[in-house]
């Protein structure tokens, strides 16, 4: 940690500690800004009127199938999947029904079934939302943000849609995957930033700033760049992210909260195919705690619009993985002081030449949330790396080669 001199003390600070405690005060400075700024700064405003997964957890605890007790919904997800695996269908199925917030978000729990339970869950949260928006309890805005939610609920109960998490608990969280979970050769896991939750998983507007705009933009991509590879790719909210560029955002936190939860997605993917991350600003954080600890079957990690990996160097993140980086000409994201002080900031720009990370190009890309548009550069490099053709990608640099060394890709585990 920067030493920093006493106040009244009148030695000269020698040149390479005033720079560092400037860019401290930088970073400071900007983080107030962003915690004052108007329309910077978001806040979370949906209660909900009970928790009821915490209800559904209870009750799964004091529960039993066969006689046997239910296990534990922290176990492994090596653990839970032998559980479901000593079950029959109808015995799958009556837990399903019967506890929906917890079949639905296990990891372990087969893929089919996990989709089953939430289409419960969200039924009955759509249920309440919809009894909700005429309460006369809560005011008009309370009202309306019932209807959001109910509208919501919905949208994510349309057939055929694979929801793979979801929580109605506070802003809530989901995750939806697109493609054959089950029959995967490669998996695609997309990682997303700052205000991020149930009401913005999707949106009719901006569609590909969002995580299922996101990584249906990705599904296509990648059947496109290679038809005979079987790809899936899951659009991932099911974390705690930032409310707004704030003080959540600036630290890693929520990050650390959400790489747990990221590692137990990776271990509890069926089956042996290969996983890639591609992660989007603050989701950027989120792998980069996660990736000190991520199974082998991860081959390749990504990140775009990234304020930094809480790691000054690539190979300070101790991964198996490949490390990806890409940011467009004109992302505000450039503008934040990259570095990490007293635990505000990130660490080093990936983009950087010193961090040593592969850069990609970005060039067509446009602001922050463009990276998953379709036709861009951005989203065919994605594409590339989530099918196994890293050296099919277009690097960010004249005269570079991202692609050099590469190597074979580390060998899945049997789960």
């Amino acid at each position: 940690m920067t030493s920093f001199p006493e106040l009244g003390s009148h030695s000269p600070i020698p040149w390479t500690n005033a720079a560092t405690v400037w860019r401290a005060l930088l970073a400071l400075a900007v983080v107030f800004v962003m915690l004052t700024t108007t329309g910077w700064t978001a806040v979370r405003s949906h209660k909900a009127a009970a928790d009821p997964r915490t209800a559904s957890m209870k009750a799964w605890l004091r529960g039993s199938v066969g006689g046997v007790p239910l296990p534990s919904p922290n176990a492994e997800p090596t653990t839970l999947a032998r559980f479901f695996g000593s079950l029959s269908g109808g015995q799958r199925d009556r837990l399903a029904e019967r506890y929906p917030l917890v079949v639905g978000n296990l990891a372990g729990a087969p893929a089919q079934l996990r989709y089953r339970a939430n289409r419960i869950a969200l039924a009955q949260a759509r249920t309440v939302e919809r009894r909700r928006t005429h309460d006369s309890a809560l005011t008009p805005s309370g009202r309306y943000e019932a209807g959001r939610r109910m509208h919501r609920f919905e949208s994510l109960l349309t057939p055929g849609r694979q929801i793979l998490a979801f929580d109605p608990t506070g802003p809530g969280r989901a995750a939806e995957v697109f493609g054959d979970l089950d029959r995967a050769e490669r998996v695609s896991v997309v990682v997303p930033g700052v205000d991020t939750n149930v009401l913005t998983f999707e949106k009719s507007q901006r569609a590909y700033s969002a995580p299922v705009g996101m990584a249906r933009s990705l599904y296509a991509a990648e059947r496109k760049a290679s038809p005979g590879t079987g790809t899936a790719v899951i659009a991932w909210a099911d974390y705690t992210s930032p409310a707004g560029v704030g003080m959540d955002a600036a630290t890693g936190k929520l990050a650390a909260e959400g790489a747990l939860r990221l590692r137990k997605l990776v271990r509890a993917l069926p089956g042996r195919s290969k996983v890639s991350l591609f992660c989007h600003s603050y989701g950027s954080v989120v792998c980069g705690v996660a990736a000190r600890d991520l199974s082998p079957r991860v081959t390749d990690v990504a990140v775009a619009g990234s304020p930094g990996m809480r790691a000054d160097r690539a190979s300070d993140l101790r991964s198996s993985a490949r490390i990806w980086a890409m940011r467009d000409a004109d992302d505000w994201i450039q503008g934040v002081p990259h570095l990490e002080v007293g635990g505000l900031g990130h660490g080093a720009d990936p983009v950087s030449e010193a961090f040593g990370a592969r850069v990609l190009s970005a060039s067509d890309a446009r602001g922050h949330a463009g990276y998953f548009a379709p036709g861009t550069t951005s989203l065919a490099n994605f594409a590339g790396i989530g099918v196994g053709a890293p050296a099919s990608v277009r690097c960010a640099r004249d005269g570079s080669d991202c692609t050099a060394d590469l190597g074979p890709d580390p060998v899945a585990p049997a789960v």
